[in-house]
C-alpha cells in the first residue's frame, strides 16, 4: 500500500509539473515583434503536412518565391501531440499550426500569414494582393471566405474555410486507427479543448462505422453548406475569368487551392464535381492543380494519410449505409 501510494504521489506531481511547462493560452492573430524566438533564417514556418491552414501558408510561400525553412510539427492524426510539447509551445502557446516566423517575430493564423507573407515579398506579393484599391478589397474579400475562423462544428455556413473542417472527420477516425492509445492519453491530460481528444478516443472506439450522431449532423452540415459555397464560385466563375479575382492569381486563391486539396485527399471531390456538375469550378480545379506550387506544397502525404485514405474508401464501397450517412447519396 505504502509503495501505490509512493508511486499515486509521484505520478501526481508529474502530471502537475508537466502541466506547468506546457502553458497553452490563447494567441492575437497578427504579427508579434514584440517576441523574438530563435531562428536561423529570414523566413521559417512551424507545419503540419496534412493541416489546411498549413497547406494555406505553404502555397502562399511558393506563389511567392520566399526561401523559407520547414520545420514539421506532428498533431494526433500524423503522429503525435509534439503541438502540446514544450518545444513548440513555445513557439505558439495556443497550440496550433501553422506558424509563420519572419526574423524571428511569429506571425499567428494563416489568413494573416499570407497576407503578412505578400506584403513583405516585393513585386510579387503585390500581385497577389491585388494592385488596385478595389481589387485588393476584393482578395481580402475571399481570403476571410477561405478562412478558418468560426466554430468549425456549426458547418461553416458563413466560410467556405469553416466548412472544411467537418468534411475532414470520416478520414480522421480511419486515420486515428494508427494512433496508439498512450498517444492519445496525452492529449487528455494536456490539450486545451480536451473535447477534440475526446472525439478522437471515440472515433478509435467505434470506428468510420460507428460515427456518432454528432459527428454524422457536422459532416452533412458541412456538406450541404460547403456545396453552397462551391456554387457561389461557380458564379463567380461565370464571366470566363480563369482566377476568383479576374485575370490574375490571388491570395484568393491561394485559400481555394488549400481547400480543394483537403476536398481532394479525403474524398470529396467526386461528390462535389463529378458527373460534370459545377463545370467552371471543375476547369478552375485543373488550373490550380497545374501550377508547380501545387506539386511542390501539397504533395507530400504521410504513411497513416495513405492507409488512412485506402480504409475510408474501403469503408465506403463496403457499406451503402455509411456512404449514404457520409455522402448522403
Amino acid at each position: 500500500m505504502g509503495a501505490l501510494l509512493v508511486i499515486l504521489v509521484a505520478l501526481i506531481g508529474w502530471f502537475f509539473y508537466e502541466l506547468s511547462q506546457r502553458r497553452t493560452y490563447p494567441v492575437q492573430a497578427g504579427v508579434h515583434p514584440e517576441i523574438d524566438l530563435p531562428h536561423t533564417e529570414e523566413w521559417e514556418i512551424y507545419q503540419n503536412r496534412i493541416s489546411l491552414c498549413s497547406k494555406k501558408l505553404r502555397v502562399c510561400m511558393e506563389e511567392l518565391g520566399l526561401a523559407h525553412k520547414s520545420h514539421h510539427v506532428d498533431l494526433i492524426e500524423t503522429g503525435s501531440y509534439e503541438n502540446l510539447g514544450r518545444a513548440f509551445l513555445k513557439i505558439n502557446p495556443g497550440f496550433t499550426v501553422p506558424v509563420l516566423v519572419h526574423r524571428g517575430h511569429p506571425v499567428y493564423e494563416s489568413h494573416e500569414q499570407i497576407v503578412y507573407a505578400a506584403e513583405n515579398a516585393g513585386p510579387k506579393g503585390a500581385e497577389l494582393l491585388g494592385q488596385t484599391a478595389r481589387e485588393r478589397a476584393e482578395v481580402a474579400r475571399w481570403v476571410d471566405f477561405g478562412a478558418l475562423k468560426g466554430d468549425p462544428m456549426k458547418g461553416g455556413a458563413d466560410r467556405a474555410g469553416d466548412s472544411a473542417p467537418g468534411l475532414t472527420i470520416p478520414i480522421f477516425a480511419t486515420m486515428i486507427a494508427y494512433i496508439p492509445w498512450r498517444k492519445l492519453f496525452e492529449g487528455l491530460l494536456f490539450h486545451g479543448d480536451r473535447k477534440r481528444p475526446l472525439l478522437f478516443m471515440m472515433m478509435k472506439l467505434r470506428g468510420i462505422k460507428g460515427l456518432p450522431p454528432p459527428a454524422l449532423r457536422i459532416i452533412a452540415r458541412s456538406r450541404k453548406n460547403m456545396g453552397k459555397h462551391l456554387d457561389a464560385l461557380e458564379k463567380t466563375l461565370g464571366d470566363g475569368r480563369p482566377w476568383v479575382c479576374g485575370q490574375v492569381f490571388t491570395l484568393a486563391d491561394v485559400s481555394w487551392m488549400a481547400i480543394f486539396e483537403r476536398l481532394n485527399e479525403v474524398d470529396w471531390i467526386d461528390l462535389f464535381l463529378g458527373e460534370g456538375g459545377r463545370p467552371r469550378v471543375t476547369a478552375y480545379f485543373e488550373r490550380i492543380k497545374a501550377r508547380p506550387s501545387y506539386a511542390v506544397a501539397l504533395s507530400e502525404r504521410g504513411e497513416i494519410h495513405v492507409k488512412a485514405l485506402r480504409d475510408l474508401r474501403e469503408a465506403k464501397r463496403s457499406s451503402s449505409k455509411l456512404r449514404l450517412q457520409l455522402e448522403g447519396r
